[in-house]
Order: C-alpha cells, then structure tokens, then sequence
C-alpha cells in the first residue's frame, strides 16, 4: 500500500464526538512512550502528523487522522498512564474500553509493545483481555533499532512464550522501529489486507 494523502482530522474526548462517516479505522494503543505517535508518522511518512513527545501520556485524546481519503489510522490514548490523578485515569480508561468495544468502524486494533523489555504484566493483562472479549487486534513490537538482532529475537520469543501460556495461537505479530523504517511494509500491506 502507497499513502499519498494524511491528514488530522479531529480529536475527541468521548466516543460519540468521533467521526460519523463509517469509514473503516486502524487504531493503535500501547503503554505510554511506547512509540504510538513516531509509528504513525512512519507509516504515513509524514514527520510531525502525530505529536511525539518525551513526555508519557501525551496523547489524551482519541485522534483520528486520514489516510488516502479511504480510511482513518486513530491513535489512543496509552494505558498505565504515568502523571494523572486517579479520577483522569478512570476517564481514560472509559474513553478507552468504549472505543475499543463499542467502535464498530474500528477494522484492527494494534497494541504496540516496547521490545526493550521483558514481558510486563500490563501489556500481557491488556492482550489476554483483547483476546477474551474477541476484538481483533495485533502486536507490534516497537524500537528494534534499541537492541541488537539477536537481543531482538529473544525478547520476541520471551513474549510469545509468556502469552503461549494462556493462547494456542498467537496473533499476528509485527517489530517495527521507527528509526530505522523496520516493518513498515509488512505493516502497510497487513493494513491493506484487512481493509
């Protein structure tokens, strides 16, 4: 797939303020600072479409961006948000699951998994749970540039082995890095298939 046109289109802090038009979506999610926003202006090829940021929890907001005038890519908010109260969290949290479960444009959700570390019990808890409630998703590992090939590797096996525990089949699988380009095109081709 060639994205020639990206756009911003909108950003909403409730389900119902997202778009109406029914155009299919590709939404991505991941712990904060895992790389959601970099991903996206990769994908895009568009530098600064997506604010990135050092900051975790820059993204507080369900952002949708326009792809080829055909469909949207949406950035949400990351989970285990580092520096907001209790009560912005609940909210998040709500803004979150109500996209996922109840977003019927919403075609494929990827979860985005920093590479870097060992399986943590927050990323495998939210992938366990995508798989339980039957939302049809895929992992992307994100940062490969961090870490040698064969360090790579294993972090991937370590994670498929973890989930194995509890899946008889893994989901798609992707590593990307936004450094170095890494995975774009099998990402771009994955997204055209299941559009």
């Amino acid at each position: 797939m060639e994205i020639n046109k990206a756009q911003f289109i909108t950003s909403s802090s409730k389900l119902s303020e997202c778009p109406k038009e029914g155009i299919p979506e590709i939404a991505f999610i991941g712990r904060s600072n895992v790389g959601k926003s970099s991903l996206i202006n990769l994908l895009t090829g568009v530098k600064g479409l997506a604010k990135t940021s050092q900051t975790p929890g820059k993204t507080q907001l369900i952002n949708h961006f326009l792809i080829n005038d055909s469909f949207y890519i949406v950035d949400l908010p990351g989970y285990g948000y580092a520096r907001v109260g209790k009560g912005q969290r609940s909210g998040f949290k709500k803004m979150i699951e109500d996209y996922i479960h109840q977003r019927e444009e919403m075609v494929n959700l990827f979860v985005l998994v920093d590479i870097r570390h060992k399986p943590m019990k927050i990323d495998v808890d939210f992938i366990n749970e995508m798989g339980e409630t039957g939302v049809p998703f895929s992992i992307v590992f994100t940062k490969a540039d961090k870490l040698s090939k064969s360090a790579a590797k294993m972090s991937l096996m370590a994670y498929q082995e973890e989930l194995l525990k509890s899946w008889e089949e893994l989901p798609p699988l992707f590593v990307t890095s936004s450094e170095s380009g890494e995975g774009r095109e099998q990402l771009l081709e994955y997204i055209e298939q299941i559009l």
